[in-house]
């Protein structure tokens, strides 16, 4: 397979070792979660739920490939005083802000397990080529180091237009070896802030883990980001289990305008790390979200639910809650002000 073991990233160092242990959630060797956190799949579980994964795709995947709205450059970056994104499934958002272009979890790749012998296909087709209508980037935020976040083809396309890069902790280290400038990335630790023209962006903490081999298991962060400025105050989830961390998210960084929550990927074997849909509208409001848009669903059948059902459960916790919900298309350029609440899915 080409660029395989390119796949893997940057190797952890002894100097990387000794620059991560001055963070007070690196512990014996690895970064920690706040609380507990384990995954609870027996070894003789694997077998039965590989098959599943690889081979029982009935529903879990759509029976036509999703199309994407195509790219409007010209109405995209034009600057007004309102915050817009566009969603292109999974967690890949394009953000206009401040009149800086923003870009989060980029991975536009056909397959989120490149490492994989069988391949986990993208939903929609040819996302590699929407990097080429893509404007330049002011910013490129990285949650975590997992392939369905940080894509190594993506990142490949995507370094000549990218200006700056903000990642967790530990996440410098693949791009580094991937041929980014080191000089343009600055890495954050949770509750680390930064302003960048006029937006405060902070990285907050989230309850999950790292890894893109056998041997990095948790050997970069992972966690959310906030952004903001004097009209707005937004909110990105990360990946991340139920936890106590969203109320204190709330309490220090709230309330928000927005919020993109992930939901999607969830299975009982690990609840730990990936929320049901009714504890991500939960976790919006301990966090103190006044809208929402569910992020981490529509791009990969990574877990064996029905591939609609996070929108569906998502829905019906939000509207039980009555907190106000955004279900934008794929490409869709859209605004917090956006009454994108219709079941396209369906």
């Amino acid at each position: 397979m080409k660029n395989f073991k390119k796949q893997f990233g940057g190797k952890l160092t002894d100097t990387l070792t000794e620059r991560y242990n001055q963070s007070e959630n690196w512990k014996n060797g690895k970064f920690l979660n706040l609380e507990e956190t384990s995954m609870s799949i027996n070894f003789w579980e694997i077998p039965k739920l590989l098959y599943k994964q690889f081979s029982d795709k009935e529903k879990r995947e759509p029976a036509e490939s999703l199309p994407i709205i195509p790219f409007n450059k010209k109405s995209f970056l034009l600057d007004d005083i309102n915050f817009k994104y566009i969603w292109y499934g999974h967690s890949v958002l394009l953000m206009r802000m401040n009149a800086k272009t923003i870009l989060i979890d980029p991975m536009l790749g056909p397959n989120a397990l490149p490492i994989a012998p069988f391949k986990t296909k993208r939903f929609s087709e040819n996302t590699l080529n929407l990097i080429d209508d893509f404007p330049e980037i002011d910013l490129m935020l990285l949650s975590h180091d997992h392939y369905d976040h940080l894509d190594y083809d993506s990142i490949q396309k995507l370094k000549n237009k990218t200006k700056e890069y903000y990642v967790a902790l530990g996440v410098k280290r693949h791009l580094v070896a991937w041929g980014v400038d080191p000089e343009l990335i600055t890495e954050f630790d949770w509750w680390n802030d930064a302003t960048y023209t006029n937006i405060k962006i902070t990285f907050t903490p989230s309850r999950h883990f790292s890894g893109r081999g056998l041997t990095d298991r948790s050997k970069s962060l992972w966690g959310g980001w906030t952004f903001k400025t004097k009209n707005q105050n937004i909110w990105f989830s990360g990946d991340s289990g139920n936890g106590t961390h969203f109320k204190e998210i709330g309490e220090r960084l709230g309330p928000f305008n927005f919020g993109f929550m992930e939901n999607g990927q969830y299975n009982e074997k690990w609840h730990q790390i990936h929320m049901f849909p009714e504890e991500s509208i939960q976790a919006a409001l301990e966090a103190k979200v006044r809208k929402v848009m569910p992020v981490h669903w529509a791009g990969f059948a990574l877990a064996q639910h029905d591939w609609t059902e996070p929108a569906d459960r998502f829905q019906e916790a939000a509207s039980k809650n009555n907190l106000d919900v955004s279900f934008p298309k794929l490409g869709e350029i859209c605004s917090i002000e956006d009454l994108n609440n219709k079941p396209w899915w369906s």
